[in-house]
């Protein structure tokens, strides 16, 4: 979903004052990126193609955290991978730090890749269990050739120190020797390690009980303000992606349906998907009553998509028009866009086709 231009949002910053390119341009801008795979049934037969990212939009600005939200299966970590070109993109365009990554190969998109890092859902399924966590930490320094052996241990022990790990009591140990939390602390120290501009995000906390997922995510957040990255935060739970993001990226099967700033999205969601998320979000308030919204059925396969809004075959606000023509995004609050004809700050329409198009 293509983004509207927004002020600088650094103290002092003024429209009226010319600022240098880098401060003024995406770190990140990715556009109608397409990524598909080939379904092959039992003898090598193709099936179909599973259409798992569809022409996405988005720019992340220097400083920046934009989340990506969505259920399972709606393509957030195959975008994640597809902007590292992890596998490479159908088609689309990838501009990183000014380069453009599809059309880099060997030790160029090596070398771009060093300032754009991943962190994975499974900190223990990303760790060599045979590595001790200075090796661990070290990895990437030695890929890169990052000082000689001297240094790389120095290096590790203010990673180690950085993330809140004491380097006396955990570089010599073993990923088995080490907590849920401490394991992915570790997994951030490596991946800030190259000291990279932006860090992929992928299901990082969701492993983590809710009293360490608070603790990594405040991580997150003084690695922000104290190496200045800027994050592409994924995650299924809304009330967190608005938590430590600036901006928040709805996505339904592989399209993005709302995009805007978190706090706006949170307070007024455009899209009868986004409200159905919000809605299955447990109340904190007491004797507050359980909403009654609910999604019918279930997400359609990415194989065979819907035609014109792929959300129209479980929307209580779909009509004819919803499966004829695809919705285009739409600026109704200030940097806060959606795709959808009959957004939730319009009159719903006055008869639906959703039932007739679930039973289709």
């Amino acid at each position: 979903m293509t983004e509207t231009n927004r002020e600088p949002e650094a103290p002092g910053q003024t429209t009226e004052t010319a600022e240098p390119a880098e401060t003024t341009q995406p770190l990140l801008s990715v556009r109608d990126l397409v990524q598909e795979f080939v379904v092959r049934e039992g003898g090598g037969t193709r099936a179909g193609i599973v259409q798992a990212v569809s022409s996405v939009s988005f720019d992340i600005m220097p400083g920046e955290t934009l989340g990506i939200v969505g259920e399972t299966g709606s393509g957030k970590s195959t975008l994640a991978r597809a902007i590292l070109q992890s596998p490479r993109p159908k088609s689309g365009s990838v501009v990183f730090r000014g380069s453009e990554l599809t059309e880099l190969r060997g030790r160029n998109l090596l070398a771009a890749r060093q300032h754009m890092q991943f962190v994975f859902q499974d900190p223990f399924g990303s760790l060599d269990p045979k590595w001790t966590v200075r090796s661990i930490i070290s990895e990437p320094l030695i890929a890169y050739s990052a000082g000689d052996r001297q240094a790389r241990r120095k290096r590790v022990e203010e990673l180690l120190d950085l993330v809140g790990l004491d380097p006396a009591r955990y570089a010599k140990r073993h990923p088995r020797e080490l907590s849920g939390g401490q394991a992915q602390r570790v997994a951030i120290a490596r991946a800030v390690a190259l000291e990279p501009d932006l860090l992929i995000c992928d299901e990082a906390v969701s492993s983590l009980d809710v009293l360490i997922q608070a603790q990594v995510l405040n991580l997150f957040e003084k690695l922000r303000r104290e190496l200045s990255l800027s994050y592409l935060f994924i995650a299924h739970d809304l009330a967190l992606v608005k938590q430590v993001s600036d901006r928040v990226g709805v996505m339904y099967l592989g399209k993005f349906c709302e995009v805007g700033p978190g706090e706006s999205v949170y307070k007024q969601p455009l899209h009868p998907y986004t409200r159905a998320l919000l809605d299955s979000i447990p109340s904190t308030e007491p004797g507050a009553g359980r909403s009654t919204t609910t999604l019918r059925g279930e997400p359609p396969s990415p194989v065979s998509p819907p035609s014109g809004c792929r959300f129209r075959t479980r929307c209580p606000r779909a009509v004819d028009r919803c499966a004829e023509e695809v919705p285009q995004p739409r600026e109704l609050l200030p940097g806060h866009l959606v795709a959808c004809h009959f957004p939730l700050t319009e009159p719903a329409p006055a008869t639906t086709a959703a039932a007739a198009a679930v039973s289709q």
